[in-house]
C-alpha cells in the first residue's frame, strides 16, 4: 500500500518560494510604515512596467529551454531603437510605436543567433544564454560607444558624448515618459491605473493562451516534454526551439520599450544589465520552475517580488538605522531566490529519476520471481 501524502505539506512543498515571500512581505509591511494606498499605487505602477517583460519568458519554458537569460538581447534591441527615436525627436505614442517597429528586426536577428547557439548546447541552455548575453552586451557597448556617430548618424549633440561620438550615460525620454501609461488612465481611490498598458499586457496574455493551442504551440510543448519523441513524430525540433527564442527576444524588446517609457530615461550602459535577472527572479517568486510556468505565476511574482523591493529598504532603515541594509537584502534575495529555485529543481529531478529507477528495478525483480 502506498502511503498518501499530506495535501497540506505537499502544497507547502510545491509553493515554498511564494509562501516564503508572502511571510517576508507580511513581516516587512507593518514595519516599513507605508500606507496601503501608497503600496497599491506602487504595485500597479510596477506591474504595468514589468509584466510584459516577464511574460516574454514563458514561451522558451514551454519549449523546454528553461529560463531565458538571453532575454537581455531583446532589451538591448529595445534600447537601441529608443536611442534612435530620441535622436530623431519623435516623441509620445508615435515615438513608442516607431521604437517597437525598429526593435523587432534587431530582436529577430539577435534571437536567431541565440537560438542557433542554444541548439548547439542542448541541456545547458540557461548557462549558455547567460554567457551569450554577456557576449552581445560587448557588441552593444561597441555600437553605442564607438559606432553611433561615425558610422550610425546621430544628429543631436544632447545625446552624444562631448568627444563627438558615442552615446551619453543617460538619454532623456521625458517627452515620452508615461505617455502609454497616461493614455486612457483612470484613478480609483488615489491609485492611477494605466488602462492602455494593461490592455497591451492582456493582449500578450491572450496571445500566449491562444498560441498554446496552435500547431506550433503544441509542437513546442512536445519538444519541451521529450525532444526524441517529438523528433520521431516528425517535428522539426531545432527549428521549433529557435522560433521560441526568437519570439521571446522580440517580446523582451517590446517589453523593454514599455519599461523605459515608464521610467522616462535610458541608462545607456546599464539599464539592460540586470533586467533578465530581476524578471527571472520575479517569475520564480511567483511559483514557476525551470520546466513549468504560467501567466498566474507572472502576476503573483510581480506583486510579491516588487512589494518586497518597495518595503525592504524602509524596513532595513527602521530596524538597523541604515537603509542600505534593506537595499543589500533585496539584491541578495533576488539572486538567492534564483539559486534556491534551481537547486530545488535539480534535487526534485534527481529524486524523480531515482524513484523511477527504483520502480523499474522492483518491476524487474517481480518479473524474475514469477
Amino acid at each position: 500500500m502506498k502511503s498518501k501524502k499530506n495535501p497540506f505539506l505537499e502544497l507547502i512543498q510545491n509553493n515554498s518560494v511564494p509562501i516564503m515571500f508572502i511571510i517576508i512581505c507580511a513581516v516587512c509591511i507593518p514595519i516599513s510604515g507605508f500606507s496601503p494606498g501608497y503600496l497599491l499605487n506602487e504595485i500597479i505602477t510596477r506591474m504595468g512596467r514589468n509584466t510584459f517583460l516577464i511574460l516574454s519568458l514563458l514561451i522558451p519554458i514551454m519549449a523546454g529551454m528553461g529560463l531565458n537569460f538571453g532575454m537581455t538581447l531583446g532589451a538591448m534591441a529595445g534600447q537601441i531603437a529608443l536611442i534612435l527615436v530620441a535622436d530623431w525627436q519623435i516623441w509620445g505614442i508615435p515615438g513608442i510605436i516607431l521604437a517597437m517597429i525598429i526593435s523587432i528586426p534587431i530582436s529577430l536577428l539577435l534571437g536567431l543567433f541565440c537560438g542557433k547557439m542554444l541548439n548547439m548546447a542542448k541541456g545547458r541552455e540557461m548557462i549558455t544564454s547567460y554567457i551569450i548575453s554577456y557576449f552581445i552586451n560587448g557588441l552593444y557597448q561597441l555600437v553605442v560607444l564607438y559606432m553611433m556617430g561615425p558610422i550610425i548618424p546621430i544628429i543631436h549633440t544632447s545625446i552624444k558624448l562631448p568627444r563627438g561620438y558615442g552615446i551619453r550615460n543617460t538619454v532623456s525620454l521625458l517627452n515620452m515618459r508615461q505617455h502609454l501609461d497616461n493614455l486612457l488612465a483612470i484613478r480609483i481611490g488615489g491609485a492611477k491605473i494605466p488602462v492602455l498598458t494593461f490592455l497591451v499586457i492582456a493582449m500578450l496574455c491572450l496571445f500566449i493562451i491562444l498560441f498554446r493551442k496552435t500547431k506550433l504551440g503544441q509542437d513546442m510543448r512536445a519538444v519541451g516534454q521529450d525532444m526524441d519523441v517529438a523528433r520521431n513524430a516528425g517535428i522539426k525540433v531545432e527549428r521549433t526551439r529557435i522560433v521560441s527564442i526568437i519570439m521571446s527576444t522580440v517580446f523582451a524588446g517590446l517589453g523593454m520599450i514599455i519599461y523605459l517609457q515608464n521610467m522616462g530615461n535610458i541608462a545607456t550602459y546599464s539599464s539592460h544589465s540586470q533586467i533578465g535577472m530581476f524578471c527571472i527572479a520575479a517569475l520564480l517568486v511567483g511559483g514557476a520552475s525551470v520546466e513549468r510556468a504560467s501567466i498566474g505565476n507572472v502576476f503573483l511574482g510581480v506583486t510579491l517580488f516588487h512589494l518586497m523591493f518597495i518595503v525592504a529598504p524602509s524596513t532595513g532603515a527602521k530596524i538597523t538605522g541604515d537603509s542600505m541594509i534593506g537595499e543589500y537584502f533585496r539584491v541578495f534575495v533576488s539572486y538567492g531566490i534564483i539559486t534556491v529555485a534551481l537547486v530545488m529543481y535539480e534535487a526534485k529531478k534527481r529524486m524523480a529519476k531515482s524513484k523511477a529507477g527504483k520502480m523499474l528495478e522492483d518491476a524487474q525483480g517481480k518479473g524474475e520471481g514469477n
